[in-house]
């Protein structure tokens, strides 16, 4: 399987128009399983915020600081895997093709991988995203940031 082009790089121009306004994604397990996930299923899981987030936005420039609130990463796989799952990395793309990988091992080191759904206290807006991925260390031009997530793919 050849890795995916926005692995190694950035050639995502900003997309003026969002993709679907459904805030549901798939989940896809190593063997091929897919679930599909609704933002109430997130709303279920622990709830976590994460204060002083600053977006940096490929031709937008950076903007906040913002309180993002959501789930975190390893909650989510928790609650869908029982915790036991195989995967060494997950792919986490966009409706519109973007994407970002997150390794077990950053995720096992502490690294904060937060699939928001909530904004300064509010629902993010489609224009804003739906649910995306906040990772708040991640200050280089947007490499890890994913608006309109549409699939997280577990890898083995």
């Amino acid at each position: 399987m050849s890795e995916p082009s926005w692995l190694h790089g950035h050639p995502h121009d900003p997309n003026p128009e969002p993709p679907s306004g459904d805030a549901s994604f798939t989940l896809t397990f190593p063997d091929g399983a897919p679930h599909t996930v609704a933002v109430d299923a997130l709303q279920r899981l622990p709830y976590t915020e994460a204060a002083d987030c600053y977006i940096v936005s490929t031709g937008h420039g950076t903007s906040g600081p913002f309180c993002f609130g959501g789930v975190l990463l390893e909650d989510l796989l928790a609650a869908y895997t029982s915790g036991d799952a195989a995967w060494r990395y997950c792919d986490i793309v966009s409706g519109d093709g973007f994407g970002n990988r997150i390794l077990r091992a950053e995720v096992e080191a502490g690294e904060m991988a937060l699939l928001a759904y909530a904004l300064d206290g509010r629902g993010l807006t489609r224009e804003e995203g739906l649910v995306r991925l906040i990772v708040p260390g991640e200050t280089d031009d947007a490499l890890r940031q994913v608006k309109w997530i549409a699939h997280i793919r577990l890898n083995g």
